[in-house]
């Protein structure tokens, strides 16, 4: 299943160098405008250690960790959605992806140029959503446009209710409010999800800091986090700096780095960890003597649907699935053992998968 994180930001908030750092990718960033010009794609390793146990238990040819995509996008300007900068290009990228990483700059350093040459990530973060809504505006009023009219005079149902969804989104927009602040039922969401508006897309806000206040953050910060607080975001603090540094080091090195520094996690893995609850994802596990694999899932997928993601006859020919929760094979040790105390399941078309479920699928084509 791929699926992509674009990180956007002004320009000269410390993105690209996180791009950098965390997709280990030698891409230009410099302390100009512009630097970054299309969209750089890194996949990244989704960071699991229960495949250090499964690896352990089943010594495999192949251990194959499950992955992430993120985009950088180039630094977007105040007036992007009317050709400023580089303009509806970079909106063209963000609408691509399936989430957004908001990086904001809440350091100070004389030396790197802010665009608007102070530090305000309140602001930074307004002039971005602002960016997205009017871009977003322009396509609803496009559809209201062009359907209108059918909708005042028409009989048809459909056209109606998008006509009124329309109208309650443009309401939204024109009111500064992103989309993904609305709540729709499933079949008003079917009528609009075509129109892949940006500002409908979930969110994470990256506050940049530096070494300093890496962990206990500043005021910077909080005013981030008061403000994702009246959308339901998330906000993930990292410092660039670290990150590069982090890049270049060994597993354990970094444990010991970050250890040094009273950090737990990395940001990349703070990020990913953040990224796969703000998408609904989670992992299940194939494992045996020749690969022990992590695949990722939808959170209320299905069996079939999983298995699919291995390979489309999985799906098709789909009979049943042999299941090993991680936490029974953890506690009894072997497959064996978990066996012997009736933890092993059969299931269904109908079962949902669970995070951490290890599976065998057993199908016909």
């Amino acid at each position: 299943m791929s699926l992509t994180a674009g990180i956007v930001g002004l320009p000269n908030v410390g993105k690209s160098t996180l791009f950098n750092a965390i997709t280990k990718k030698n891409i230009l960033a410099a302390n100009y405008p512009f630097a970054t010009i299309d969209p750089n794609v890194g996949v990244v390793v989704v960071p699991d250690s229960r495949l250090d146990f499964l690896n352990d238990l089943y010594k495999p040819k192949s251990l194959v960790p499950t992955s992430f995509e993120f985009t950088d996008i180039a630094g977007l300007v105040k007036g992007a959605s009317t050709g400023e900068g580089l303009g509806n290009k970079f909106l063209s990228h963000i609408r691509e992806v399936d989430a957004i990483v908001e990086v904001v700059r809440c350091f100070d350093d004389g030396n790197i140029i802010h665009v608007l040459d102070d530090v305000d990530p309140v602001r930074d973060i307004d002039i971005i959503n602002i960016e997205l809504i009017l871009s977003d505006l322009e396509i609803i009023d496009n559809r209201i446009n062009k359907i209108g009219k059918k909708a005042s005079m028409s009989n048809d149902k459909d056209v109606k209710k998008e006509a009124e969804i329309l109208g309650k989104i443009k309401a939204a927009l024109e009111k500064n409010i992103p989309v993904r602040r609305l709540s729709f039922a499933p079949d008003e969401w079917a009528l609009i999800k075509n129109f892949n508006l940006i500002s409908a897309k979930p969110i994470i806000y990256m506050a940049n800091v530096s070494e300093e206040d890496a962990v206990s953050g500043n005021k910077y910060v909080d005013a981030v986090r008061e403000y994702a607080e009246r959308e339901n975001s998330s906000v993930v603090v990292v410092c660039a700096k670290i990150e590069a540094e982090l890049a270049d080091l060994s597993d354990d090195e970094k444990r010991e780095f970050l250890c040094d520094l009273g950090i737990n996690d990395s940001g990349l893995d703070k990020l990913i960890k953040a990224t796969y609850s703000l998408l609904g994802l989670s992992t299940y596990f194939t494992a045996g003597s020749d690969e022990v694999r992590a695949w990722t899932f939808k959170n209320g997928m299905k069996a079939p649907d999983c298995a699919g993601i291995i390979h489309t006859d999985f799906k098709k020919g789909f009979i049943k699935a042999e299941v090993i929760s991680y936490d029974d094979l953890v506690t009894y040790g072997d497959e064996k053992r978990v066996k012997e105390n009736g933890k092993v399941r059969l299931e269904g078309k109908d079962y949902v998968m669970q995070d951490g479920d290890i599976c065998y699928f057993r199908f016909n084509v």
